[in-house]
C-alpha cells in the first residue's frame, strides 16, 4: 500500500509525512508539495529538506495560476498586509466569514490534484494535515470534519473507489499534533509556519502564535529556536 501526503514543511503536514512513514515505510510514501503564488517559498524550501531527511519521493507542483484572481494577503498579487495576532481575535472581525490569510478553496484544489496524482503512482490514500484548531469559528472552512467527509466521498467515487483521504488531525488540536510528533520524533527544528517569509519567524501572525502554544502546551521551547535541536 502506498500514500501520498500534502506537505508544506510546517508542522502539521510534517507530522502526516511521519505517520505515513512509520505506518507505511518511506518506500511507499510520496510527498506533494504545492506553490499556490504564495509571497515567500520558505515553507518549501523546508518541505525540501525534509522530504530528503525522510528519504521520500518528492513531486512539487506549481498551481499559482487558479490563485491569481484572489486578493488573499499571502499571495503575491496582494498589496495588503498579513495580519498580527491569533486566529480568535481575527475572527472577531470576519462576522462568520473565514480569516484573511484564507486562500479560497485552497485545500479542496490541493485535494483533488494530490488525488489525481496519488492515482497516477498507485497510492490508496491521501493525508493531509487539517486539525480542530483551524477549523474554528470558520477559520478555515477548508479544514472541517464536514468538509473533510464531503471531499474524502467525492474523491473516493471519483476514483473508482480506488483511493480516500485520511486526516487523522481532524479532531485533534496542534497541541495533540505536537505531541504524537515528539513521540515519533518529528525534526520540527527543521520546519518553516511563519507567513512572513524572513530570516527568522515573526511570531506575531496567527500560525506563529498557535505554533508557540503548542509547543508551549507540551512543555518544551518552540524549536524554531536554533539552539534547540536535539532531534537531528
Amino acid at each position: 500500500m502506498k500514500a501520498l501526503v500534502l506537505f508544506s514543511g510546517g508542522v502539521d503536514s510534517t507530522t502526516c509525512l511521519a505517520l505515513a512513514v512509520d505506518k507505511y515505510g518511506r518506500e511507499n510514501v510520496i510527498a506533494l508539495s504545492i506553490f499556490y503564488g504564495q509571497k515567500h517559498v520558505k515553507e518549501l524550501e523546508a518541505s525540501e529538506k525534509i522530504a530528503e531527511f525522510y528519504g521520500v519521493e518528492h513531486i512539487s507542483l506549481d498551481l499559482a495560476k487558479i490563485f491569481e484572481h484572489s486578493e488573499c494577503c499571502l499571495l503575491q498579487q496582494s498589496k495588503d498586509e498579513i495580519p498580527k495576532g491569533d486566529y480568535f481575535s481575527q475572527l472577531k472581525e470576519t462576522h462568520g466569514k473565514p480569516v484573511s490569510t484564507y486562500v479560497p478553496f485552497r485545500n479542496g484544489l490541493f485535494l483533488s490534484s494530490a488525488a489525481s496524482i496519488a492515482l497516477s503512482k498507485g497510492c490508496s490514500v491521501v493525508y493531509y494535515g487539517a486539525h480542530k484548531d483551524d477549523a474554528a469559528g470558520n477559520a478555515y472552512p477548508d479544514c472541517s470534519v464536514s468538509f473533510y467527509k464531503a471531499m474524502n466521498e467525492a474523491i473516493y467515487e471519483g476514483s473508482g473507489r480506488q483511493l480516500h483521504i485520511e486526516a487523522p488531525f481532524i479532531s485533534l488540536t496542534k497541541g495533540d499534533i505536537v505531541k504524537k510528533g515528539l513521540e515519533l520524533k518529528v525534526p520540527y527544528q527543521m520546519t518553516w509556519s511563519c507567513y512572513e517569509g524572513g530570516e527568522r519567524p515573526c511570531g506575531v501572525c496567527g500560525t506563529c502564535i498557535d505554533r508557540a502554544k503548542a509547543f508551549e502546551m507540551n512543555g518544551i521551547k518552540d524549536l524554531d529556536i536554533k539552539e534547540v535541536n536535539s532531534y537531528e
